[in-house]
């Protein structure tokens, strides 16, 4: 993304002389190594890859080396946020998410499901303990529910960034949980 030179074969089109910001993206601990010797920023997809998540944090921030992009390390986590007015309302609302993931480990991939009342009563054990830990970085409830769970979020983890996600049936439901998720964060940073 650097200005082009004479003779350069591979040019960045568009974007070229632009200074767009490179960063490494992992769900595993390569990712975190590759940041670290390359002094770049890391985002780690805790969203769905959770597992790895604390054991990459440490390699990348112990093995950082600071590059001319970057002094010091500088993480966002993927995070999913599933915000409603009750924190019931925001469970059923989770419910496709968890359809979701148990219908993709089960080779039966495909559009998202619709949201379905005490999706997990019925469900196998295997089943559970996997979506347990794959959704494991989830916060999922009402406002309050949604700032507590933020804020632990970050408190553990030191994330300087985070990439938020809520895969909703409902295209309205999903618009009404991110204005949650904004004033959570906006009373978060008020009180900060």
């Amino acid at each position: 993304f650097q200005p082009a030179e004479e003779g350069q074969r591979i040019r960045a089109v568009p974007g070229e002389g632009q200074d767009v910001p490179v960063w490494i993206l992992g769900s595993s601990l390569y990712g975190a190594q590759l940041a670290a010797m390359l002094g770049l920023p890391y985002a780690f997809a805790s969203h769905f890859a959770p597992a790895e998540l604390d054991h990459a944090l440490d390699v990348y921030r112990s093995r950082f080396q600071p590059s001319e992009q970057l002094d010091k390390p500088h993480v966002m986590l993927g995070l999913n946020v599933f915000a409603a007015p009750t924190d019931a309302e925001a469970r059923l609302l989770f419910t496709s998410l968890q359809q979701a993931f148990v219908n993709l480990r089960t080779g039966r991939a495909g559009r998202l499901p619709p949201p379905v009342e005490n999706y997990d009563r019925d469900l196998d054990p295997m089943a559970k303990t996997m979506l347990g830990q794959a959704l494991s970085c989830a916060v999922v409830g009402s406002p309050e529910t949604v700032r507590q769970g933020l804020d632990a979020f970050v408190r553990r983890t030191g994330a300087d960034e985070l990439m938020v996600t809520a895969q909703m049936f409902d295209h309205a439901a999903r618009v009404r949980s991110f204005e949650i998720l904004a004033e959570a964060h906006k009373s978060l940073s008020q009180a900060a």
